[in-house]
């Protein structure tokens, strides 16, 4: 693996090393806990909530108020904690009776409907215990993509932890369309550290790390404790889904990675069962994969990228290599539309670009390929129309 770093020889610093100190300072943290993080381990003997007769799987108690506890002294020492917990759909799974996670979409949101406010029960109970308050927040992806929602999501999220209040994230399942969902909650996580500014996101699952292969099919797997950059060979070494219950595997770990890299916040995937993970790698122990940040993209940059397309634009050549220059998008370098969208939607340019466009769909394909001199294609005002600004355009191509 050419991404995992050690000391390197004539002084130069250890990146590893320098990386993990630094998780030291970040004063606002975000910790996702999986499904088979969050569910009873096999033969633990560990007092179980919300689970059937033959105890297969409920949510462990005892292990949640470890962590309210843990997360509990993080918040004496001044920071701000922020969780993305799994579970409720297994949880309602298990409260029907149900020996596998439900593949239609109706049953699945039954079981949300049925398990989200058993689990949030026991957040409750667990954060209780230790002078905390838990506050519960159900979103779909509209919720980041609408920028007038997004931002009063960010508003309400500030005020709770401003009252040192621990907002616990899920995806809103009961209601989630296709077209609405995250899919997985390690993207969700993702997306909270990305757009509430966390410095550090904790992935807590149900192994050591990323490996240079799939342990469970090959003994002889090697952990990676570092990767600076997400590089091809990096990417092949994710593998596939977890047990029944669980939604995602290391493949939409690996996708978190990249939407959180892109806000400056380092991701560290550990094992959610060992012993007070979370102090550790806080600390700067070597506790599982640490993933280090890229150059932080300001948050309406970071929005514009990780918003969903309304829609494609097709420019030429000249007009993409102008934008990469950092020039406006002007509508006489528009080839071609596709999709319908209004002013103020985000559009994907080419498949490289993702830019907030000033002209809808309909006045874009009255004025595509029009230079400013010619009739209609300057405003009333005598001002060139401008398709995306410089400071509303983002490359998603490296």
């Amino acid at each position: 693996m050419t991404n995992s770093e050690g000391p390197v020889a004539g002084g130069v610093v250890d990146r590893e090393a320098e990386a993990r100190r630094s998780l030291a300072g970040a004063k606002r943290v975000v910790i996702k806990i999986g499904t088979n993080t969050i569910t009873r381990q096999k033969d633990a003997p560990s007092r179980v909530s919300a689970g059937p007769a033959d105890d297969r799987g409920g949510i462990d108690v005892e292990y949640l108020h470890r962590v309210a506890a843990e997360i509990a002294d993080l918040a004496r020492e001044g920071r701000q904690i922020l969780l993305v917990s799994s579970g409720a759909v297994g949880m309602g799974a298990r409260e029907l009776g149900l020996d596998r996670k439900p593949k239609d979409t109706r049953t699945k949101q039954a079981c949300a409907a049925i398990g989200q406010p058993l689990l949030m029960e026991e957040y409750r109970k667990a954060f209780t215990v230790y002078g905390l308050t838990a506050a519960q927040l159900l979103v779909t992806r509209d919720a980041w993509d609408n920028r007038a929602a997004y931002l009063n999501l960010r508003s309400t999220v500030e005020a709770l932890l401003e009252r040192r209040v621990i907002p616990v994230f899920n995806e809103n399942d009961s209601v989630e369309t296709a077209e609405m969902a995250f899919g997985d909650n390690d993207p969700l996580s993702a997306y909270v550290a990305s757009k509430i500014d966390a410095e550090l996101l904790v992935i807590l699952s149900d192994v050591e790390s990323l490996y240079d292969a799939d342990p469970r099919s090959h003994p002889g797997a090697r952990a990676i404790p570092y990767v600076r950059e997400l590089a091809p060979d990096i990417l092949a070494a994710a593998g596939g889904r977890g047990t029944e219950f669980s939604t995602g595997g290391m493949k939409t770990k690996l996708i978190a990675v990249s939407i959180a890299r892109d806000a400056g916040c380092r991701v560290v995937i550990a094992h959610g069962r060992s012993p007070r993970v979370i102090s550790r790698i806080l600390g700067g122990e070597a506790a599982g994969t640490l993933f280090d940040a890229t150059s932080e993209l300001r948050n309406r940059e970071r929005w514009i990228k990780n918003t969903r397309s309304q829609g494609t634009i097709l420019v030429d050549d000249g007009a993409l290599a102008a934008m990469r220059a950092r020039n406006s998008l002007l509508p006489r370098g528009v080839t071609g539309v596709e999709g319908r969208f209004e002013r103020g939607a985000v559009v994907s340019v080419n498949g490289v670009a993702r830019v907030l466009t000033s002209l809808s769909s309909a006045e874009l394909m009255e004025l595509m390929g029009k230079r400013s001199d010619q009739r209609g294609g300057r405003s009333e005002s005598g001002s060139s129309k401008v398709v995306a600004r410089p400071d509303d355009t983002v490359f998603i191509d490296g």
